[in-house]
């Protein structure tokens, strides 16, 4: 099965989730999806989502400077992300209960 359509539907929440614990720069962001597992996320969808997130004013940013290089920019959530991440966990919670119940169903092949 190819993963990456579901996880690209998943992507902002993913995203959201990872800075409802601590704010991030995208390099940054990018190490501690792939320390949660998820290897498989382009940075450039990555990079795009955290963008379209600041767009619809689910982020804000701000610049800190940075010993090993050029300035960084970091991402927080803001009170609309926060909101946003809790219906988006509300609807996840759902659906999986869904799809929990429809795998543990017997079916054709299937003890």
């Amino acid at each position: 099965m190819d993963r990456s359509q579901l996880l690209k539907g998943l992507l902002d929440i993913i995203v959201l989730r990872v800075l409802d614990t601590d704010d991030g720069y995208g390099y940054e962001i990018l190490h501690r999806l792939r320390k949660a597992g998820f290897d498989d996320l382009g940075d450039a969808s990555v990079y795009g989502t955290l963008r379209r997130l600041y767009r619809a004013g689910y982020l804000s940013t701000y610049v800190q400077p940075s010993e090993s290089g050029p300035h960084r920019k970091y991402y927080s959530l803001t009170e609309p992300g926060r909101k946003y991440l809790r219906q988006a966990h509300d609807a996840w919670e759902d659906v999986s209960a869904k799809m929990r119940v429809l795998f543990d169903t017997p079916g054709k092949g299937r003890p």
